[in-house]
């Protein structure tokens, strides 16, 4: 992996999309901006950052814990970085379905719930 970005704001960028990037900091208050920092430091500066594994795969793992979890918004917007990464919507399917035995059902509907607006939105024709 050579083409790893240099900085944590970077990555959250090549993988969320400037779109919802900016969104997010746009969005940052003098309360939360310490959050937005914290999160491209160590989230997307450091971990994200790893050579151990590709993208792709950090990807779905993130949809499984975030569905595991129980976090459909925030789900939501990993989705886009799923596809952004390479991701199938098959294979995003097959791992939320996945979930359904180790984190339950209801969270696995919630979590399709999320991820099918998402993936209609990204499948639209513009």
């Amino acid at each position: 992996m050579t083409d790893i970005p240099k900085t944590g704001l970077d990555m959250r960028r090549q993988v969320m999309g400037d779109a919802f990037v900016d969104r997010a900091l746009g969005n940052a208050t003098d309360f939360t901006q310490p959050l937005q920092d914290f999160v491209n430091e160590h989230a997307w500066g450091s971990v994200w950052r790893r050579e151990g594994l590709p993208l792709k795969t950090r990807s779905l793992i993130t949809l499984a814990a975030l569905t595991a979890l129980k976090c459909p918004q925030e789900l939501k917007g990993h989705v886009r970085g799923a596809l952004n990464n390479g991701c199938t919507v098959e294979e995003i399917r097959e791992a939320l379905l996945h979930c359904a035995v180790y984190a339950g059902v209801p969270a696995a509907i919630d979590a399709f719930r999320a991820a099918q607006e998402v993936i209609e939105a990204y499948q639209k024709p513009e």
